[in-house]
């Protein structure tokens, strides 16, 4: 396995990416992760180290209807699921972490579904 692997490479981005953002008590940080075979979103606050809410195709209420959860319907899904959750919450404002990903396909639909349903960033 060559040093300069995919996930490696990911993994390096992400990190000069969280070097600039931040999740605050006023602003947490919505963060996204997807594998090949799911999606997975997380809203945190770093000040306290706490995920606040989360959603993922893994969670039986968002799986319902979807025939894969690594498409990128299943990233709409999340997306949405994941701003109903927040806004229950009382969180509508959030620092958008893509997680090292090109701001491309699933990541963007997530984005796109969970801006849909209420949440600003």
């Amino acid at each position: 396995m060559s040093l300069d692997s995919k996930s490696v490479i990911r993994k390096r981005i992400h990190e000069r990416i969280r070097k600039k953002l931040e999740g605050t008590e006023q602003r947490p940080r919505l963060s996204v992760f997807k594998s090949n075979k799911n999606i997975y979103a997380q809203i945190i606050d770093d000040s306290k180290g706490i995920t606040l809410v989360a959603s993922s195709t893994v969670e039986k209420a968002v799986k319902e209807g979807l025939s894969t959860g690594g498409n990128l319907d299943a990233a709409k899904k999340v997306g949405a699921d994941i701003a109903k959750k927040a806004k229950d919450k009382g969180i509508s404002l959030v620092v958008y972490d893509r997680g090292g990903y090109l701001y491309h396909g699933k990541v963007k639909a997530l984005a796109d579904a969970a801006r849909e349903n209420g949440l600003d960033f």
